[in-house]
């Protein structure tokens, strides 16, 4: 029941405006219509010879028999008009947003008007279909990911899907996935949250294996964040989903001797990092690099700033993080062949940590953003993408996930003693980036 009145926090405006004005309106627009004006003044009914003559009782008959028709008539019409007006807008809503949609889901290009559909531009929606796998029974789930095996008591947070205001994400179909993905090789380059996703991708093809050996991770490692590369074979398929750990796709530098004293290291801002050339290769290669771009994890670790030979002690987050994406697109567009390799950015993923830095991860999700919606890192990576002649498709995640608030791990990890608003429980929202992500890649066949 909980769940039931948390959806409907998200369409709160639109069933209000649609459960009263509509109703209302239709009922006015009837009783003011032709039908209405014939039987609210009947004097100038009655007038349509002449004045009766009280000899005449028979016409009078039929003409208080007609207005009585007219009336009864357009009582039922307007009735009619109120219920139908109501079925129409009152109800779908209600079917989608409280108990989701369950129909086949493709993408409907009758409803955008054969234009591209915003997908990034929805709602989320309780559903019961969903998680999509458990995560006690994959194996590539960092402990530390899986709430519900680390003791979070409630599954509401499992239950939500996205849905787009005008088209639709087409339901995981697993067996489907894995013979499009057979022969392929599918990087993941990025950040933690890069990890959770490539663990999430992993964890929802391996349900639609019987032979759960089959999967393996080639150097035979445990999942961990001190890896900088993880790559897990589907044998079956042929096929493989690695990771590549490299927060910021930029170069760290060498400390310099001349150095001032605060500065411990630097970042390359004109280098991408030294193992590019292990990205090159892939059919499908997604990026992302956004969390460590704070002063915590920069300036006040001694990490600063460099261009060539030059130290920028001056330069702000926001430049660096521009100049090191222009970096990368540069890299994008003299070594990847679009023949080849499908690029795709997601942006920045907002976390829900409190001014003070407490984290309290809700039980439904917020049904406001707070300004999460919004990240400057996010604009960057659409203006720098838009300027590419490479093809790049931008996986825009930060305003959905900004809902989110149910989502993250918070007391619920392997270390119960450092609470998380940064990352995100498996299952959960990043099966959903999946999910849009396998519509970026296979759009061209659903279409």
């Amino acid at each position: 029941m909980a769940s039931f009145t948390k959806s409907s926090s998200f369409n709160r405006r639109a069933l209000t405006s649609l459960a009263i004005e509509s109703p209302r309106s239709s009922s006015s627009s009837a009783f003011n219509s032709p039908i209405g004006s014939a039987f609210t003044s009947p004097r100038t009914t009655h007038n349509f010879g002449g004045s009766p003559r009280p000899s005449t009782t028979n016409r009078l008959k039929e003409i208080s028999y007609l207005f009585q028709v007219l009336i009864l008539a357009g009582t039922i019409v307007s009735f009619l008009i109120i219920i139908a007006g109501g079925y129409l807008y009152v109800v779908p809503s209600l079917g989608q947003a409280f108990l989701g949609y369950n129909g086949a889901l493709q993408f409907n290009s009758s409803v955008t008007d054969d234009k591209e559909c915003d997908i990034f531009d929805g709602n989320w929606v309780v559903d019961d279909n969903y998680p999509l796998y458990n995560a006690s029974e994959c194996p590539f789930v960092e402990k530390g990911f899986n709430c519900l095996g680390n003791g979070r008591g409630h599954e509401e947070y499992l239950k939500w899907r996205w849905k787009p205001k005008h088209c639709n994400v087409p339901r995981f179909q697993v067996r489907d996935v894995l013979e499009r993905l057979r022969d392929k090789r599918i990087v993941f380059v990025g950040d933690s949250m890069s990890r959770t996703q490539w663990e999430s991708l992993i964890c929802m093809l391996m349900t639609g294996l019987e032979d759960k050996r089959s999967v393996y991770e080639v150097n035979g490692n445990n999942i961990t964040k001190r890896i900088r590369f993880l790559g897990v074979r589907f044998s079956s398929f042929n096929f493989t989903v690695e990771f590549y750990r490299s927060v910021f796709l930029v170069q760290p530098g060498r400390l310099r001797w001349h150095a001032p004293k605060r500065v411990k290291s630097t970042l390359k801002l004109d280098v991408l990092d030294v193992i590019n050339h292990e990205w090159s290769s892939a059919d499908f290669l997604i990026f992302n690099t956004g969390q460590w771009w704070v002063p915590g994890k920069l300036f006040e670790t001694g990490c600063y700033f460099q261009v060539g030979n030059s130290l920028r002690l001056g330069m702000s987050i926001p430049a660096a993080y521009r100049l090191a994406l222009e970096t990368w697109s540069s890299w994008i567009e003299s070594t990847i062949d679009p023949d080849k390799t499908r690029v795709l950015f997601r942006t920045f993923e907002p976390s829900h940590w409190s001014d003070h830095r407490s984290c309290n991860v809700t039980k439904y999700p917020a049904p406001d953003t707070k300004g999460r919606d919004r990240s400057i890192f996010t604009e960057m990576i659409k203006e720098v993408v838009k300027n590419m002649t490479v093809p790049v498709s931008i996986l825009d995640v930060t305003s959905m996930s900004a809902f989110r608030s149910d989502g993250h791990v918070g007391l619920w990890s392997d270390n119960p003693l450092v609470p998380d608003c940064s990352h995100w429980c498996l299952p959960g929202v990043p099966d959903i980036w999946n999910e849009i992500l396998l519509f970026f890649l296979f759009r061209q066949q659903v279409e």
